[in-house]
């Protein structure tokens, strides 16, 4: 790995061939960012693989595909994805995953960075879906609703004032905390999000004033919900299950 690439991405990617864009990734890499992108084909059945081939032509330096087999769901492709990098590049300085429908795009990865940088106690940057004036952030109605409703959920479950567990954009400084963090397999396929908050406090004491000062929340710039999603209206309901398990598992 070239010595200025700073941080390492994970993008899950399971059947996105229609909705991976290759000209974005391209024009992004070509711009030789500090960043090495890990995507994990997630046991792909579509013509996900050569879209994949079509963005790393040319810039093998930068990127890498790990290709599963079989389809596990995108919490443990994160997870692999990052036992993949944490392999790789063990003195990397941030690791972390992003969406592959780049409903954040590529350039906040960077503002992620400046942020770490700006502040030496901040352990983890989350994405936040906060829509302000100057800033454009589109979403559904009914998934901004249901997401408020859950987001509100996990704050008092976590007892931790986080406005956005599941926006796809997160970025970790890598210190002897997060390998524990990824070491074990998820109980949840979707909120594994929660999960990870939920393993930090474990590892915090269970002490969520200490977790309130290592999470810098940024409102993203720009954010769109990509057409032909996989988590559907339903999935929220599946979601407050889980989150129970995670309480009984974790807290």
């Amino acid at each position: 790995m070239a010595l200025q690439q700073r941080a390492c991405v994970v993008i899950p990617c399971y059947n996105e061939a229609r909705r991976l864009d290759v000209a974005s990734f391209r024009s992004w890499l070509a711009g030789k960012p500090p960043v090495r992108i890990i995507f994990v084909d997630d046991g792909s059945k579509d013509g996900t693989a050569s879209v994949l081939n079509q963005i790393c032509q040319g810039h093998e330096d930068q990127v890498f595909v790990l290709r599963r087999e079989q389809n596990l769901g995108k919490a443990e492709a994160v997870r692999a994805g990052i036992l993949c990098a944490l392999a790789e590049n063990p003195r990397c300085e941030f690791i972390g995953y992003w969406d592959a429908d780049l409903a954040t795009p590529l350039d906040a990865i960077e503002r992620f960075i400046q942020i770490f940088d700006c502040h030496a106690a901040i352990e983890m940057v989350f994405g936040s879906r906060v829509k302000l004036l100057g800033r454009y952030v589109e979403r559904h109605p009914a998934r901004h609703y249901l997401g408020r409703v859950f987001a509100t959920a996990v704050s008092v479950l976590l007892r931790l004032p986080i406005y956005d567990t599941q926006c796809g954009a997160k970025l970790f400084r890598l210190n002897g905390v997060t390998p524990k963090i990824f070491s074990q397999p998820f109980l949840t396929k979707w909120v594994f999000d929660v999960e990870i908050l939920a393993r930090y406090l474990n590892l915090y004491d269970h002490d969520p004033a200490r977790l309130e000062k290592i999470i810098y929340e940024y409102p993203l710039e720009r954010w769109k919900d990509i057409a032909g999603s996989k988590v559907k209206p339903a999935d929220f309901f599946i979601a407050f299950r889980d989150l129970l398990r995670i309480k009984w598992h974790y807290l």
